[in-house]
C-alpha cells in the first residue's frame, strides 16, 4: 500500500504563490508516476501536473508557465509550486500516484491513478 499526505494549502490573494507538498510512504516502488489533481466546488476533478520517476513532466494547459511539479526522491516528497495564482485556481488539491509511469503521467486522467491523498484546500481570493 501507498500512503499520500498533502500539506501546504491555504489562502492567498490573486498573483500570490503557494507550495504544496505530498509525503509518500509505503510501497514507493508503486509510484513511478506522481501527480496533482484538483477539484473545485461543483466541478469534476481535473489533472494539474504529473511527473515520472525519471523526471518527465506533464501540465494542464491552464497552469502551464505558472505551476511547477518537482519531486525529492530522497525525501519521498512531491511538490507543486504554484505562482501567479488566479481566482479559478481555488480548489481542493489532491496528490495521486500510480505504478505505470509514462502511461499515467501523459494522460493525466483520474481513472488511471490507484493511490490518492486526502487533499489540501487552496483558496485564492481578494
Amino acid at each position: 500500500q501507498v500512503q499520500l499526505v498533502e500539506s501546504g494549502g491555504g489562502s492567498v490573494q490573486p498573483g500570490g504563490s503557494l507550495r504544496l507538498a505530498c509525503g509518500v510512504s509505503g510501497y514507493t516502488y508503486s509510484t513511478s508516476c506522481m501527480a496533482w489533481f484538483r477539484q473545485a466546488p461543483g466541478k469534476e476533478r481535473e489533472g494539474v501536473a504529473a511527473i515520472t520517476i525519471l523526471g518527465r513532466t506533464t501540465y494542464a494547459d491552464s497552469v502551464k508557465g505558472r505551476f511547477t511539479i518537482t519531486q525529492d526522491n530522497a525525501k519521498n516528497t512531491l511538490y507543486l509550486q504554484m505562482d501567479s495564482l488566479k481566482l479559478e485556481d481555488t480548489a481542493m488539491y489532491y496528490c495521486a500516484a500510480d505504478s505505470r509511469g509514462d502511461y499515467s503521467c501523459t494522460g493525466l486522467r483520474e481513472i488511471d491513478f490507484a493511490y490518492w491523498g486526502q487533499g489540501t484546500q487552496v483558496t485564492v481570493s481578494s
